[in-house]
Order: C-alpha cells, then sequence, then structure tokens
C-alpha cells in the first residue's frame, strides 16, 4: 500500500511548504482523497476491475485533459503493469483520436435544449480493438462519454457495458474512478497553479 500523498506528490508539495500547510487545514479532505485513491488503484480485490484496466482506463481519462503530471504518472502506473508497453501504444492512438472540448450533448426536450452542444461520439478504432480487448474498449468509450457528454448517457450505454463483460459491480467501481480522475486532476492543476504564482 502507497503510503505517500498522491496529490502532494503528483502537485510536487514539499513537506512544511506554505502548500502543505494549505493542504492540512482540510486534514479530513486530504485523507479521504488518499483513501480514494488506495481504494481505486491499490484495492484489496481487484476481480472485477483489474489493476491493468484501472491504469488503462487512467491513462486515456488523464490523457483526453492534456500533458500534465498526473497524465504522465498514469501512463507509467500502466506501463509497469504486464502488456503495459502494448496497451499504452493503443491507449496513445486512442486519446488522439479521442481529444476534444467539452462539456457537450443534449438535454431532454425543455427549456435546456437551447444549451444542446454537438460534439464528438467517440469509438474504439478498429486498430486498437485486437490490443485493447472488448472489456477495454467498451469502458474507453464509456469513459469518454461521462469525461465530454455525461448528459447523454443513457441505459444502452450501461448495457454495452455489461455486453462487454462488466460486472454491475465493476461498472459502480469504474464510474468512481473517473470521477476521482476528474477531481485529482483539478485539484493537482489548482495547486501547481497556486505554487506558480507564489514561487
Amino acid at each position: 500500500m502507497s503510503t505517500q500523498d498522491i496529490i502532494d506528490t503528483l502537485a510536487g508539495i514539499e513537506p512544511g511548504s506554505a502548500l502543505d500547510a494549505i493542504r492540512a487545514r482540510r486534514l479530513q479532505a486530504r485523507e479521504n482523497a488518499q483513501k480514494s485513491y488506495l481504494s481505486l488503484f491499490e484495492p484489496t480485490d481487484a476481480s472485477d476491475f483489474s489493476l491493468a484496466e484501472r491504469a488503462a482506463v487512467a491513462a486515456f481519462v488523464t490523457g483526453l485533459h492534456g500533458e500534465s503530471p498526473v497524465a504522465a504518472f498514469y501512463r507509467e502506473k500502466l506501463a509497469a503493469n504486464a502488456h503495459g508497453a502494448r496497451l499504452l501504444e493503443a491507449i496513445g492512438a486512442e486519446i488522439a483520436r479521442g481529444r476534444t472540448s467539452g462539456p457537450y450533448g443534449s438535454y431532454p426536450a425543455g427549456p435546456l435544449s437551447i444549451e444542446n452542444t454537438a460534439g464528438l461520439i467517440y469509438r474504439v478504432s478498429a486498430a486498437s480493438k485486437p490490443a485493447l480487448g472488448a472489456r477495454l474498449a467498451a469502458v474507453l468509450e464509456h469513459a469518454h462519454l461521462l469525461v465530454f457528454r455525461p448528459r447523454d448517457a443513457a441505459s444502452a450505454d450501461m448495457k454495452a457495458l455489461l455486453d462487454a463483460g462488466w460486472s454491475n459491480s465493476g461498472i459502480v467501481t469504474f464510474s468512481q474512478l473517473v470521477a476521482f480522475l476528474s477531481f485529482q486532476l483539478r485539484v493537482v492543476s489548482g495547486l501547481r497553479t497556486l505554487a506558480a504564482a507564489n514561487a
């Protein structure tokens, strides 16, 4: 199990620094973020969602947000897994295909429909599917949906995950992982910006 705080590590926060003191003011939030990381990336049971799959999803999701210390960290995490190099190549190709801006999508008919915005409907390329396999291909498509088109999520999208071999428990954990990564990216970016402003 990791003992080093992952957000401190990714944000470059040194013990005793001004940012360390700022984070210490919200000790419970700091501890809960670390516990979330450990439960998602160093679980006691990864039978429904393997460690390699978790690292691949993390590399994909953080890569969609652009180059950052967080994206580099999860690429390294994926590379450390068996078959990681093969997966990294496919994930890199899919990040390039999936990069866009958002959020976008459509609301149900009503007053919010004025905010409907068209955008990329991402699908894994045929070239990457052999390396990724059906489970990862399905979950990358769903991750892209959650990151860029959350308002378009529907029961058919869940069925696609189930059809690809995902269990209900695995889907819940996957959804939690994507939400955590969005949180982690924003926190690390904010802390790094704060550190640069005070340098």
